[in-house]
């Protein structure tokens, strides 16, 4: 089974920057990274297929999601961080067929713990 663990979460201040790291167990091309709160469901941030990246629409232009293949992490980079970034961000993984490049939480079959991020003002 393959396992995935987040870190790089940390609270930050309005306008700075956290890199999240997630590491995989093994190589799996579609992955994706998603953030709950309390007051949203779990939101589709960006994910990747192989090397082709997609990102909500919130997120574009601040967000970059990108991986090592060779040490088997994934990473999202978060730049000019607002308050409404403010969530508990999870890795997830698919290792069934189905939907390419998506952000439909329902395609991945496997996630992290989760790493809290908060920006404040």
């Amino acid at each position: 089974q393959v396992q995935l663990v987040e870190s790089g979460g940390g609270s930050v201040q309005s306008g700075g920057s956290l890199r999240l790291s997630c590491q995989a167990s093994e190589y799996i091309s579609n992955m994706a990274w998603f953030r709950q709160d309390a007051g949203r469901g779990r939101e589709g941030v960006a994910a990747i297929a192989g090397d082709v990246p997609t990102y909500a629409d919130s997120v574009k232009g601040r967000f970059t999601i990108s991986r090592d293949r060779a040490k088997g992490i994934l990473y999202l980079q978060m730049n000019s961080l607002k308050q409404d970034d403010t969530a508990m961000y999870f890795c997830a993984a698919r290792t069934t067929s189905g939907d390419f490049l998506t952000l439909r939480s329902i395609s991945y079959n496997i996630w992290g713990q989760g790493t809290q991020v908060t920006v404040s003002m």
